[in-house]
C-alpha cells in the first residue's frame, strides 16, 4: 500500500471516530397524525370555527338579541309607499311606531278619513309585509293648526290679535 492510500484510510477512520464521539444531533418533533375529533385547528373544509362573514355575524347577533321585530318595524317608513301604494303615500306619512300602534299624519282631514276607512286593509298589508304583531293598530291624525302656546307660562284664551292700533 502506498502512503497516499494509508493517509486516505487514516483520514476516513478519524472522521468516523469523530462522528461516533460527537453528541447526537437534536431531533425535531415530527407532527403526529391527530384524530379529527381532537383536532383544534380548522382543516380545509368548512368548520364552525372558521371566520364568519359580516352578514352571518349580524344575522346571528339579531337572532340572539331578539331584534327581529324591531328591525321589521324600522322598515315601515322606508317601505311605506310600496306597502300602502303611491296614492296614500303621497298624502299620508307614518311618524311613529310604538307598542304596535302606528301613528300617521294625513295632509288633509279628507285624507285622514279615507285612511281611517282603509285601516283594516292597511293592517293586513302591513302584516303580510312586516310580519304579524308588528303593527296592530293604526291611528291617523289630520293636519294640525299652528300652536300659539309658547313656553310653560301662558295666558289661556288670548290667541293672536290684531296689533295694528
Amino acid at each position: 500500500m502506498s502512503a497516499d492510500e494509508r493517509s486516505g484510510d487514516d483520514q476516513a477512520r478519524r472522521l468516523l471516530s469523530r462522528a461516533r464521539n460527537a453528541p447526537a444531533p437534536r431531533r425535531t418533533r415530527r407532527a403526529r397524525r391527530v384524530d379529527p375529533q381532537e383536532q383544534q385547528w380548522s382543516g380545509a373544509g368548512p368548520d364552525p370555527r372558521d371566520p364568519a362573514t359580516v352578514g352571518d355575524a349580524v344575522t346571528d347577533l339579531v337572532r340572539d338579541r331578539k331584534w327581529d321585530s324591531t328591525l321589521k318595524a324600522a322598515g315601515v317608513e322606508g317601505r311605506w309607499g310600496r306597502i300602502v301604494g303611491p296614492d296614500i303615500a303621497a298624502h299620508c306619512r307614518p311618524t311613529k311606531l310604538a307598542d304596535g300602534e302606528l301613528v300617521c299624519i294625513a295632509e288633509s282631514t279628507a285624507w285622514a278619513t279615507q285612511v281611517r276607512l282603509l285601516a283594516p286593509q292597511l293592517l293586513k298589508r302591513l302584516a303580510e309585509e312586516l310580519g304579524p304583531d308588528v303593527v296592530t293598530k293604526i291611528r291617523v291624525q289630520g293636519p294640525t293648526a299652528p300652536d300659539w302656546r309658547h313656553g310653560p307660562l301662558r295666558v289661556t284664551g288670548r290667541g293672536p290679535r290684531d296689533t295694528y292700533g
